[in-house]
């Protein structure tokens, strides 16, 4: 062992030329490539928080709105969802991706993806969006972390909220800032 430590020291001791450039270089690169996979994470899953919000809107206004229907289909998913994939899927969690479809309705996300609809009349993009659109599409009207909507819904005022979505964008606010 003790050799093969003395190697490998004797090794980083003789750089070759021009080696600082080339390592820095390379972090450089894994360092943008490692962030730029973690936004685009971020913006799909916030997508699908998203879609899962406006699935449960559309099951709840689907004529089943009887007492105690809504409440009942949230238990249910957060049970079957936390089975299913741990964590993140409590009642709470599902209630605010209900609150974030309905505080970015459909003719906001309709508006990233409209090219792809052709012709059609605003009131049919509004009925289609959710239905023709890509997850990565949507994922690109989605330009803040899940965590930085969770608290932007607080704000009850759709104008105040725009302000602090665009000041986060702006400034590149973290949660922690807010």
């Amino acid at each position: 062992m003790t050799r093969k430590k003395s190697a490998v020291a004797g090794k980083r001791a003789a750089l070759p030329a021009g080696y600082a450039g080339i390592h820095g270089g390379i972090v450089e690169l894994l360092d943008s490539a490692r962030q730029a996979a973690a936004r685009s994470v971020n913006a799909l899953m916030t997508a699908s928080y998203w879609e899962i919000g406006r699935r449960i809107v559309e099951a709840e206004q689907k004529g089943r709105r009887r007492a105690g229907y809504g409440e009942q289909l949230m238990e249910r998913l957060s049970a079957d969802l936390t089975a299913r994939f741990g964590r993140g899927f409590g009642v709470n969690n599902l209630e605010s991706m209900r609150r974030f479809f309905l505080a970015y309705p459909q003719p906001e996300i309709s508006q990233t993806v409209s090219g792809k609809l052709g012709n059609e009349s605003p009131a049919e993009k509004s009925q289609t969006v959710s239905r023709k659109f890509d997850l990565s599409e949507l994922a690109q009207a989605f330009t803040l972390p899940w965590s930085a909507y969770v608290r932007l819904l607080s704000v009850k005022d759709d104008h105040a909220r725009q302000f602090y979505e665009v000041e986060a964008l702006r400034g590149g606010w973290s949660v922690r800032h807010a």
